[in-house]
């Protein structure tokens, strides 16, 4: 403001403000200390009707939004009453008051006057932003709500949204304090658009990030991923702008950037929840000086256990059969076809895995033997639980490990196990070693 605003807005003199004015002096206050005095009055007028109107406004608001909500059951009106909406919507009167009361107040002090115009407005931009942030953040709440976005990265475009209005809040703000034009400001942030680019790079690479996760569908909030690299090991619970929140199982919380999921590996196990089956890959080392070719008698004992009874019967007349057409020589196991323990054992675990109720018969069951190693004969069990819950998966796998190790003995096998250095101990009272 310049000279002559100046002295047009000190003759701008109000009947309120002469009425306090002069009762002041006709108390025989002097006319400086009467300045002072109807400045402090007038403020601490203004500050109580600031309270009241304020007061009165919120609550009305905050009255009908939950009338709104309760008739029309939405999600919207609940959150911009926890969003605080009803609180900045209210101060729209007492902004007015205080403007249009500027004049009055400091009809005696011009050049402050012009200071509290300038905070006034500068006060207006923060206050825009907070309405607008208000109605951002309940909007976001509400999509949160919804099934399709519930596992969406909300929080990274809400946080794009606000860096905007910052951003233009931050543009007025230096042009109201300067008061330059906002265009030239630009012109001169473009100059600096390098350093804007370095002090903005994890949030642009974050919303890029966000961009190609969400249209990829590459991770979702509530995924269960793994980063060894950041040994991350856990649910997916909050994508933001700048952040990845994973928390891990032991209940720790690992941060990571969000353009490290798209610049570098990592395993989401969303497609194991969503299958309903767990994988388990286990191995037993059998020894391999135990297997060897089975005789008759020992068929037929093994011929009561339920689940190979069968297949034994109609593997043995084949086997039977084929020596028979070819005349070979039995004396000798060696000759021609024969059934071993480890084939009838490994087959016997495939039914046993078929028929058990807590397997995924809809998924891939195999036992299979891998490459012999120094602690013997390795026998993998590959099958999917028929539940992803990590306790009853953790039990499942200890049941089936215990039966398969339990079941070796009855096929004349032994597992392996390490006895290079055995420990022995001896109970004294019965004289038992260990």
């Amino acid at each position: 403001m310049n000279e002559e605003n100046i002295q047009q807005i000190s003759r701008s003199t109000n009947a309120i403000s002469d009425w306090s004015l002069q009762l002041l002096q006709s108390l025989g206050i002097t006319d400086t200390w009467a300045k002072y005095i109807n400045l402090v009055i007038l403020l601490i007028v203004l500050t109580a009707l600031v309270f009241i109107v304020q007061y009165l406004t919120r609550t009305i608001l905050k009255k009908i939004l939950n009338r709104f909500g309760k008739i029309s059951r939405a999600e919207f009106p609940k959150n911009l009453s926890n969003r605080r909406f009803p609180h900045y919507l209210a101060m729209v009167i007492p902004y007015s008051l205080v403007k249009g009361s500027i004049p009055i107040i400091f009809d005696q002090f011009p050049k402050t006057m012009v200071l509290i115009n300038k905070l006034i407005d500068i006060f207006l931009i923060f206050y825009v932003i907070w309405l607008l942030m208000s109605v951002l953040n309940a909007f976001f709440d509400s999509l949160a709500k919804k099934p399709r976005m519930r596992d969406k990265p909300l929080e990274s475009y809400a946080q794009v949204v606000k860096i905007v209005l910052y951003c233009v809040g931050f543009i007025v703000f230096f042009s109201i304090l300067t008061g330059q034009n906002p265009a030239h400001i630009l012109t001169g942030l473009g100059a600096l658009s390098a350093v804007l680019m370095l002090v903005f790079k994890d949030p642009i690479l974050g919303f890029m990030a966000s961009i190609q996760v969400s249209a990829n569908d590459m991770v979702r909030i509530g995924d269960w991923i793994t980063m060894p690299k950041y040994d991350a090991d856990g649910d997916v619970f909050e994508i933001s702008l700048t952040t990845v929140k994973i928390r891990n199982f032991d209940k720790t919380i690992t941060t990571i950037p969000p353009y490290s999921l798209v610049s570098e590996s990592f395993q989401n196990w969303r497609g194991m929840v969503e299958t309903g089956g767990r994988r388990l890959k286990r191995s037993v080392f059998v020894k391999q000086s135990t297997i060897r070719f089975m005789k008759d008698d020992e068929l037929k004992e093994l011929e009561r256990i339920g689940l190979i009874s069968d297949y034994i019967r109609s593997r043995s007349a084949e086997i039977d059969e084929y020596n028979k057409a070819r005349g070979v020589d039995k004396s000798l196991s060696i000759n021609g076809r024969n059934l071993t323990n480890m084939g009838l054992y490994r087959h016997y675990l495939l039914s046993y895995l078929k028929n058990h109720p807590d397997v995924h018969q809809g998924l891939l069951i195999l036992v299979r033997q891998l490459q012999p190693t120094s602690k013997g004969l390795p026998l993998e069990l590959y099958f999917f639980t028929a539940t992803t819950n990590w306790l009853k998966y953790e039990d499942i796998c200890s049941d089936v490990l215990d039966h398969v190790t339990a079941a070796a003995k009855y096929f004349d096998l032994e597992l392996y196990e390490d006895v290079s250095n055995p420990v022995i101990t001896k109970i004294p009272e019965t004289g038992i070693t260990h």
